[in-house]
């Protein structure tokens, strides 16, 4: 046998390393009106990882937006100031989506006048694993 035949076994620690992970805060409890986190890490060792939004409200919208690159481990905490908008804020970055046409989305530069509005909760990793994390409810201040 040559050792070109084994190069694949070699490389196929490296193809499996790859992490698809998805979280999802269901709004209002309902599986059809949620946004959902999508974390893609390409190689275990990486510090960094890849992220989108899924902002659905079924059967009249679901959109996927790109959030870019942040921490592997990076917190995101989800605000609702209302009318169906939705503040995410990853370290110093914050993003505005909307679940009405699921078309709004845009990075802000700062907080908006009216505030962040209650924190629902926060995606994060645990034990390895993406999940949301939903705030205790009546415990959730509005971020000014």
């Amino acid at each position: 046998m040559s050792r070109k035949m084994f190069l694949p076994l070699f490389l196929l620690p490296l193809l499996a390393a790859c992490s698809d992970q998805r979280a999802a805060f269901e709004i209002d409890g309902s599986s059809q009106h949620s946004l959902t986190l999508i974390r893609v890490q390409n190689f275990f060792w990486q510090k960094t990882a890849d992220y989108s939004l899924v902002a659905a409200r079924m059967p009249d919208c679901m959109r996927r937006h790109d959030i870019g690159p942040g921490n592997a481990d990076t917190r995101i905490e989800v605000y609702a100031p209302g009318n169906d908008a939705w503040i995410l804020k990853q370290g110093q970055r914050m993003f505005v989506v909307e679940t009405r046409t699921c078309q709004g989305f845009a990075r802000l530069d700062q907080v908006p006048d009216g505030g962040t509005g209650p924190l629902q909760g926060v995606f994060q990793m645990r034990a390895g694993n993406l999940s949301f994390v939903a705030a205790p409810q009546g415990d959730a201040p509005a971020t000014n």
